[in-house]
């Protein structure tokens, strides 16, 4: 993995600066369930076994060297396996394995990902070892029907309690969530996301679903007992759900599996909305809706129109392949349509103008994402 994966993709360059992050990959370590749709020996590259402490000391000083300035604190991150629901020895060699590192002050944090149904007072407690940055918790959904019939082992209650004991703590919490597993509408999606808003976590991740290979959903594919989203359906819907978390306040780090050349190989995802730049894609449809309800105002249909955004939401405003230039063209009817840098502009903010018509306003505003 290389260097520049190290980071959270924040999305919006309006986030705080991003965490430098050392991921430690625990391949379905810890897990008492084989959920539908997991492969994370696939995701990860990965063997799938517990690393050692010396392999996780020889890891942390080697992404430390790729740590150059203006970057920020160092969290390490025990990502892809249930962290908490390792035997509480390995939990506690993992977590020593960091010590020397928190002791020269190379590393300022620790994050870990695990299940809701794991979040107990004595699993919490083995956490104080070290300065502990964020728990994500891998939710999926909040509808119970929908995480049984994927065989989550966990219900929507778990995940409830599981927030509360760590917000008591004093913990940051991250929540993922998934769209388009099986059972789940755009309804569902979208009360899940509407219960993730009322418990007020501090970031989120929005994973569409693929289908895996050697996963249980791959068998209920090929069987066509399930239809993954397609494209437009996946980002249209996490459009919708990053247009929620963001008029809450609730910052979306990630959406998107993180790109890898094993997932770009063909046979390892079998079907689903995967794209390598997935995310930019939702900010573009964001972006695409917010720049349509703008120009929906403007009264000189055939006249040029500039569109005002930050400089750095030049590429999004544009989309792939100059994509959003060329539906509005079409849609407006505009012969000349120019994306004008503008400093001034907040970072989620789009400006119309057209003549005397000038209007503006934020990408997350309700209705964007339609």
């Amino acid at each position: 993995m290389s260097p520049e994966m190290m980071s959270e993709n924040t999305d919006l360059p309006s986030a705080p600066q991003k965490p430098f992050i050392i991921p430690v990959f625990l391949p379905h370590a810890g897990c008492p369930h084989r959920c539908a749709f997991c492969n994370q020996s696939e995701i990860t590259q990965s063997s799938g076994s517990v690393p050692s402490s010396a392999a996780v000391g020889s890891r942390i000083a080697t992404f430390l060297n790729y740590k150059g300035g203006g970057r920020g604190e160092v969290q390490v991150a025990f990502y892809g396996g249930n962290f908490l629901g390792l035997t509480v020895s390995e939990i506690q060699r993992l977590l020593a394995a960091t010590e020397p590192f928190f002791r020269e002050g190379s590393v300022h944090g620790i994050r870990c990902s695990t299940r809701p149904d794991t979040i107990t007072p004595d699993r919490l407690d083995l956490l104080s070892m070290v300065p502990v940055s964020a728990v994500e918790l891998g939710v999926q959904s909040m509808d119970d029907r929908i995480l049984a019939r994927v065989r989550r082992g966990h219900t929507a209650a778990d995940t409830r309690e599981a927030v509360r004991q760590l917000k008591s703590r004093g913990l940051k919490v991250g929540l993922q969530t998934m769209v388009g597993l099986p059972g789940d509408t755009s309804e569902t999606a979208m009360e899940t996301a509407r219960a993730i808003v009322d418990l007020a976590p501090d970031f989120v991740r929005i994973y569409p679903t693929v289908v895996l290979k050697n996963s249980l959903l791959a068998h209920w594919y090929r069987q066509g007992r399930y239809v993954p989203l397609s494209m437009e359906e996946a980002v249209s819907l996490v459009a919708h759900l990053h247009a929620l978390f963001s008029r809450h306040g609730i910052p979306v780090i990630r959406m998107g599996l993180q790109a890898s050349s094993t997932l770009d190989d063909a046979e390892t995802i079998l079907a689903g909305p995967y794209h390598p730049a997935f995310g930019h894609l939702v900010l573009s449809k964001l972006f695409l809706s917010c720049a349509v309800r703008l120009l929906d105002k403007a009264v000189q249909p055939s006249a040029p129109v500039a569109i005002h955004v930050h400089p750095r939401n030049i590429s999004k405003m544009r989309g792939l392949g100059n994509k959003n230039i060329e539906i509005l063209k079409e849609l407006f009817h505009i012969d000349t349509l120019g994306i004008v840098p503008d400093s001034d502009m907040a970072m989620t903010a789009v400006r119309a103008v057209q003549g005397g018509f000038s209007d503006e306003r934020a990408i997350d505003d309700e209705g964007v994402g339609q």
